[in-house]
């Protein structure tokens, strides 16, 4: 494959494998991953992308000034809160990065501000997309330090004019000195307020603020394997820890008897229940709560698991909810993995305690960066 080359490579920092052959980053991957997994049991190869370029679905630009007063948009140099301005992302669906442009250009001619981090002063912080990989769908979201966005009508006319793709446009209002880039309150200004796409033969609402994986072609893979990992007959009684918006619990809903989702963001929670009647899945419930606790209670009620599907954030999982599992004794556990390392840790404390790794497979999900995502199967043995 031929391999391409980024003017902000050097300034941005976000690609760190691009000056590498994509065969020799899938190499280094499995290097790593292999290294870490290898005393826990068997590691595939990386599964890698067929055409890894453009394949973000979730877009975020953020705005400023460059040194002559000009707007510029694009992303924060690595370690720093200095924008580099980009004109477009080889990571990035490309309708979001010419969309993020005509925003760019508009803002002189409707007298918007773009905020300054220091002083504090400002209207417009970001611009987040996000795109429908199957759907086609496209989600504007306007980040504002304020609800009142001068000539708002006449604003998003001249963006769909330009682009008339767009499904909807929201504002977002973020009015707090943070390093965060939502705010908790939406104000619908064209369309639903929403996108859906389709993962795994099932539909997802995205809204603003849910969580959804970046790289759709790719998780579809991964969560096939996790399934397959799972062996799900029908019978089963599974968890999806750390759910999220419902998206590996729905699939896996098709082949057990019953899915309990737990989730500790609400709003994800929220829309894990409107994606459950949107797919008709009649077998599974969720709840807002820590997984652990959540987990620990079902334990003391001398509840029965099956299989444990969990996919928790960088940090790895807690000690309390490997506990549980441990208590509880499902046959199988099923481990989606953004950070091998905090997995490999995990697996060292789950290995002692009753279960094996029998697999483990790891995905790139995030081309041309160091980051890999694993997902391992775990077995109850000797």
């Amino acid at each position: 494959m031929d391999k391409m080359t980024c003017p902000y490579y050097k300034k941005c920092g976000a690609c760190n494998y691009l000056d590498l052959d994509y065969e020799e980053q899938l190499k280094k991957k499995y290097s790593y991953v292999n290294k870490l997994l290898k005393p826990f049991g068997k590691v595939e190869a990386v599964v890698g992308m067929h055409y890894p370029y453009y394949y973000r679905n979730k877009v975020h630009a953020v705005f400023d000034r460059d040194r002559r007063g000009n707007i510029i948009a694009g992303i924060y140099e690595e370690e720093s809160h200095k924008v580099v301005n980009v004109e477009e992302c080889l990571l990035e669906d490309k309708r979001a990065s010419a969309i993020i442009k005509t925003i760019r250009d508009m803002l002189k001619s409707f007298k918007i501000t773009v905020y300054n981090e220091k002083s504090g002063y400002g209207l417009l912080r970001h611009v987040l997309i996000r795109t429908g990989h199957v759907s086609g769908q496209i989600l504007v979201t306007l980040v504002l330090t304020s609800p009142i966005l001068p000539s708002k009508n006449n604003f998003v006319k001249a963006l769909l004019k330009v682009h008339p793709d767009i499904t909807s446009v929201v504002i977002n209002i973020n009015d707090k000195k943070t390093t965060m880039v939502l705010g908790e309150r939406n104000i619908l200004l064209y369309g639903k307020g929403y996108i859906e796409d389709t993962l795994c033969g099932k539909t997802f609402r995205i809204s603003p603020n849910s969580f959804y994986q970046i790289n759709s072609a790719q998780t579809e893979k991964l969560y096939a394997k996790a399934i397959e990992y799972a062996a799900l007959t029908g019978k089963e009684t599974v968890l999806d820890a750390y759910c999220g918006i419902g998206t590996i619990g729905m699939v896996a809903a098709d082949k057990a008897k019953r899915v309990i989702g737990v989730e500790l963001n609400k709003a994800a929670v929220a829309d894990a229940k409107v994606n459950a009647k949107l797919n008709k899945c009649n077998n599974i419930q969720f709840y807002q709560g820590d997984a652990g606790k959540f987990i620990e209670e079902m334990a003391e009620r001398g509840e029965k698991l099956d299989v444990v599907m969990m996919d928790p954030p960088r940090s790895g999982s807690s000690k309390e909810f490997l506990d549980a599992i441990i208590k509880m004794k499902p046959s199988k556990v099923v481990y989606i993995s953004c950070n091998p390392e905090t997995l490999a840790e995990d697996l060292r404390y789950i290995t002692k305690n009753g279960y094996r790794m029998e697999i483990a497979t790891p995905y790139d999900l995030f081309c041309h960066t160091r980051h890999v995502e694993v997902v391992c199967s775990l077995n109850r043995g000797n």
